[in-house]
């Protein structure tokens, strides 16, 4: 599964999601693109969008996107209080489908009625 990090995302987490061909915004180039043009490119090169802007289905239309987001709510983004979410997240990575959110992490629950919380 090709998953794409959002610049929100610590480096860190390419290292821990195992057993998926994971990439950063930074990577390729796409570093301070905003939400619409950003999904619009991910388009073909991710099956998952993980991301930690929580207001993301919000703000954007998914409902169309050819692959799913994951939103992982954490108390920050440094890799020490993402790490006890690997496992929900690559669950979450395997379970997504496309135009689909889910969501993981300490604010998942009771978040969104089209959202689906692990």
């Amino acid at each position: 599964m090709r998953v794409l990090l959002d610049e929100n995302l610590p480096h860190d987490l390419v290292e821990v999601l195992t057993g998926h061909d994971v990439s950063t915004v930074q990577k390729l180039g796409w570093a301070g693109t905003k939400n619409g043009a950003l999904l619009t490119r991910a388009s073909g090169h991710c099956d998952v969008f993980v991301t930690m802007d929580g207001n993301i289905e919000w703000q954007q239309n998914l409902a169309g996107l050819a692959f799913g987001v994951v939103v992982v709510s954490a108390p920050s983004n440094r890799i020490a209080d993402l790490r006890p979410l690997v496992p929900e997240i690559l669950k979450a990575c395997d379970m997504v489908r496309p135009g689909e959110v889910r969501r993981v992490g300490t604010a998942a629950k009771g978040r969104g009625r089209s959202t689906r919380t692990l």
